[in-house]
């Protein structure tokens, strides 16, 4: 739940319209009422994160020679092991050395405390669900702080951490998310995990975060407040999180460079700087995960790591300026400057339109291609430890294939839109830039994503020789229209799309689930928790039902509906030209002034009775 005061009263005892959820290894209950916020949907987001703090839990404890055991991999291992003797009696001589004689190798288990290991803390708990699978499922912890600002959420923790029994790691803590932090800032004091889920934005818990986290510790930071990161309110994000976003095809992208930008920005406040290793785009949120580290002569390059979009409003061609330089011989000494630019002239070179500038966002990967590697690795090992391990293996698999050091893209659909021709084939699309010397990949972040190193010139060449295939009408073209004057330009490369082989990406031919459906319906973000309202789920369909067709007319019975149009003056018998007489749907008195300033119908309707209307009857109008 967000951060806020919640009334202490009355209690409502927990037994009472208690709904019970498995997720994992964890089984909660929480009041069916919309008291704490609980969406199913997000179980990917848990399970990512479990698979993720497991392999940061890997790299930290081996350092300190522990290793850690995960349920599930035993098996595997032992197999792998078996292929080879001569291995095994390697790793065991290996082992040997670093171990005092007598010594066993250390290790650490799921659901016991590891007085070395990693101090988590989940903020925003709400139900504490994801504080419990933690504490289930991730080897290798010291201790979980469940915290949360309300008073029912809290106990409703305390609830779950008895009910799955892991007291001994998960502490409840009932306090400001933001002030819990503050008071963690001292090195000794550190966490060395912070899990940040919020309803809508996180950005004022980021500065407390940046600060108790402990030197190389991970900052994990969901973002749901996409509307405004996807460029609908551009002040309001820059108020958020210092940047401003833009309308494009690539805003999905476009928002977790915004969100690395604002984690970079608020970090460098004191001297510490983030590295991503996955960002994620899915459904409708956007998720991150970072280490934090400590240096000043490396948070100077940070400004040569964020850049300006300089977008045409008419081509969608985007350009990107960093803000700083750095200059230097490769091991020497590096200096930083400030950037020359802008990279574009004021008018589009493409199509003549103007640029909009958005920015300033995260110019460098978003990812760590081996940490993604490793978690990629452990859940295709071990597919039964969650229950979207299906959908992370193609997530990651696509993000294993994305260009790191190519920033935004362009979509397939908007190509063809912007000159108003067919759309080719995305491996068709592909193979041409292949054959012209490009690179390209896909995006996670879109299904028809096309990111490549060429620029946009290329790009318009390319589609320059599709159209020729199959014809624009530049008759139908306005001018000034993008497209007329895309196509006006003769293109300087000629295009093959003969299909290449590469062209088709390792985890479109292998069939992952890389972009799933909708899994439910009503599958968006839920409503924001609050004491004492309805169930969800009768709340949300009272108010489709209350808002349905709110803005058309209520229907109206015949009855009505011969009044009002008794109300129009008829225009053929100010012609003296209607037939009908009384059995006219439209009045035949003289007409008014107020009646004449009112529109006037055109033709007479016909009644549904053409018989005269008896003593009494109610004369009615015609049906269309």
């Amino acid at each position: 739940m967000e951060n806020g005061t919640m009334p202490c009263g009355e209690k409502r005892p927990l037994e009472a319209q208690e709904t019970t959820v498995t997720e994992g290894a964890a089984k909660i209950v929480f009041p069916s009422a919309n008291e704490v916020f609980y969406n199913p949907v997000q179980e990917f987001n848990r399970d990512l994160t479990c698979a993720v703090i497991t392999e940061f839990a890997r790299i930290q404890l081996e350092a300190k020679g522990i290793q850690i055991k995960v349920p599930g991999e035993k098996d595997v291992q032992k197999v792998v092991v078996d292929l080879s003797e001569q291995e095994e009696d390697k790793a065991e001589l290996k082992e040997g050395a670093n171990v005092a004689p007598g010594d066993q190798p250390r290790t650490a288990a799921v659901g016991e405390i590891c007085e070395e290991g990693l101090r988590v803390l989940e903020g925003l708990a709400a139900s504490g669900l994801r504080s419990i699978r933690f504490a289930r499922e991730v080897p290798g912890l010291r201790s979980v702080i469940a915290n949360d600002a309300s008073s029912r959420a809290v106990d409703l923790i305390r609830h779950n951490v008895q009910l799955n029994k892991v007291a001994h790691l998960v502490q409840p803590s009932q306090a400001d998310a933001r002030m819990l932090m503050y008071q963690h800032q001292r090195v000794s004091e550190r966490f060395e995990v912070i899990d940040l889920d919020p309803y809508g934005s996180p950005a004022p818990f980021l500065d407390a975060a940046v600060q108790a986290v402990s030197e190389g510790g991970l900052l994990c930071v969901t973002c749901t407040d996409m509307a405004v990161l996807a460029g609908n309110s551009g002040e309001t994000c820059y108020s958020k999180y210092g940047a401003m976003a833009l309308k494009s095809r690539a805003c999905h992208e476009m928002a977790l460079r915004i969100v690395l930008h604002s984690l970079d920005l608020r970090a460098n406040c004191y001297q510490r700087f983030v590295v991503p290793l996955l960002s994620i785009s899915a459904d409708f949120y956007v998720r991150v995960f970072v280490r934090v580290f400590t240096g000043q002569a490396k948070v100077k390059a940070s400004a040569s790591k964020q850049a300006l979009v300089f977008q045409c409003v008419g081509c969608g061609a985007f350009h990107l300026q960093h803000l700083g330089k750095a200059s230097g011989p490769s091991g020497g000494r590096v200096k930083f400057s400030a950037a020359c630019g802008p990279p574009v002239a004021p008018e589009c070179e493409h199509c003549g339109q103007r640029h909009q500038l958005g920015g300033p966002l995260w110019a460098e990967p978003i990812h760590d291609l081996d940490f993604v590697g490793r978690v990629l690795e452990a859940v295709s090992a071990n597919p039964g430890r969650f229950h979207t391990s299906e959908r992370i293996r193609g997530v990651l698999s696509v993000v294993t294939e994305e260009l790191p050091d190519v920033p935004l893209y362009y979509t397939l659909d908007q190509l063809s839109s912007t000159i108003h021709c067919s759309t080719p084939s995305l491996l068709q699309l592909r193979s041409a830039l292949l054959h012209a010397g490009f690179r390209v990949s896909l995006s996670h972040a879109c299904k028809n994503a096309v990111k490549t190193d060429a620029p946009a010139s290329a790009l318009w060449d390319i589609m320059r020789c599709w159209e020729k295939g199959c014809p624009v009408k530049r008759e139908r073209l306005s001018e000034t229209s993008p497209a007329f004057r895309i196509l006006s330009v003769e293109p300087r490369l000629q295009a093959n799309f003969t299909i290449r082989d590469d062209a088709n990406p390792s985890s479109r031919q292998r069939g992952l689930k890389r972009f799933q459906a909708n899994p439910e319906a009503n599958w968006g973000p839920r409503p924001r928790a609050r004491p004492g309202g309805k169930a969800g789920g009768e709340a949300m369909g009272d108010r489709r039902r209350l808002l349905q067709n709110k803005r058309k007319e209520p229907a109206e019975d015949l009855v009505q509906r011969a009044a009002r149009l008794k109300t129009f003056p008829c225009k053929r018998f100010k012609e003296g030209t209607c037939q009908r007489g009384n059995q006219c749907c439209y009045s035949h008195r003289p007409p008014t002034p107020e009646a004449t300033a009112e529109a006037t119908p055109t033709n007479c309707l016909e009644t549904l009775n053409q018989n005269p209307p008896g003593p009494g009857a109610t004369t009615g109008p015609g049906v269309d």
